[in-house]
């Protein structure tokens, strides 16, 4: 029985998924792909999964934005039919680079940029870089962070997860550890619907793709990244166990900016209430819009 079979969500919210928010490949220059799901029209926000999840994830938050943005949301390197990075022990800059490629490919010039957990740390990378991209990222959000576990004094800490999470993997495959983790990453009052969502995602994990991402969480780390050039909020569900609002306040304390906890979510915040999170997006697209009238 494959991990689909075990997982399967309802017809109709698979059918919402394709009708809504469609998958394709897109080539990159110098070889590979990457797949991404959007919709809508608008000013581009692009949004980056975290460890255990992939672009499917970002249907309701995208629907709710899609009058207002074009919503594009990529399965990372290493996951769905996305092309790996090449380091098995890669850094957040591997990811932004292939984040560069595919801006360059879809042609996007300027987007704001969403990272939640280890996407987070992506975006981190992307919003420092130095090859141009980080002037493409008009502005930044930032949604229950993973610092990860690359600074020094957290050398002990890294091993631990590292060790954990691989032997977890080995012990119960992807579908075990879909069916063991997923209930960590939502409240106690989450919709059956995004739980089945939560499950769902993490039961299609690549094995290689997620090792690698163990091996970003625990060998980088966001601090060194922030603060950005350009605005950030930063977001954190106020029931969120894996990236608590306590830890998250450092990455806010980093960027001078308030923590903004949504209410009554976990840790994948943006699926369980998509709509208090498209709330915050919109509001960054008509500051957005905004800053572009001022400029002309």
């Amino acid at each position: 029985m494959t991990a689909d079979q075990n997982f399967a969500l309802p017809d109709a919210e698979l059918a919402r998924l394709e009708a809504n928010f469609p998958a394709r490949a897109v080539a990159l220059s110098g070889g590979g792909s990457i797949t991404v799901r959007s919709c809508g029209t608008g000013p581009a926000v692009v949004c980056l999964h975290g460890i255990g999840s992939g672009a499917a994830s970002w249907l309701g938050t995208a629907m709710d934005l899609a009058d207002q943005a074009q919503v594009i949301a990529w399965d990372a390197p290493g996951y769905g039919e996305s092309t790996p990075v090449v380091p098995q022990a890669p850094w957040a800059v591997a990811y932004a680079d292939r984040l560069r490629l595919l801006l360059d490919s879809l042609k996007i010039d300027r987007c704001i940029l969403v990272g939640h957990s280890l996407g987070a740390l992506m975006a981190g990378a992307a919003a420092h870089a130095k090859d141009g991209l980080a002037e493409r990222i008009a502005r930044l959000v930032l949604i229950s962070p993973a610092r990860g576990y690359g600074a020094p004094e957290q050398a002990e800490s890294a091993a631990r997860v590292r060790t954990e999470r691989l032997q977890t993997l080995d012990r119960l495959d992807v579908a075990g550890m879909a069916a063991e983790r997923s209930a960590r990453l939502v409240s106690d009052q989450a919709s059956d619907t995004a739980r089945a969502w939560v499950r769902w995602n993490m039961s299609r994990l690549n094995v290689g793709g997620y090792r690698q991402a163990v091996e970003l969480l625990c060998g980088d780390d966001l601090l060194t990244y922030l603060p950005p050039a350009m605005p950030v909020r930063v977001l954190c569900g106020d029931q969120d166990v894996v990236t608590s609002p306590a830890a998250c306040q450092q990455v806010a304390t980093a960027c001078a900016v308030p923590l903004e906890l949504i209410a009554d979510a976990g840790h994948a915040c943006y699926v369980e209430r998509p709509g208090a999170v498209a709330a915050v997006l919109a509001e960054e697209v008509q500051a957005l819009r905004s800053q572009g009238r001022a400029q002309a």
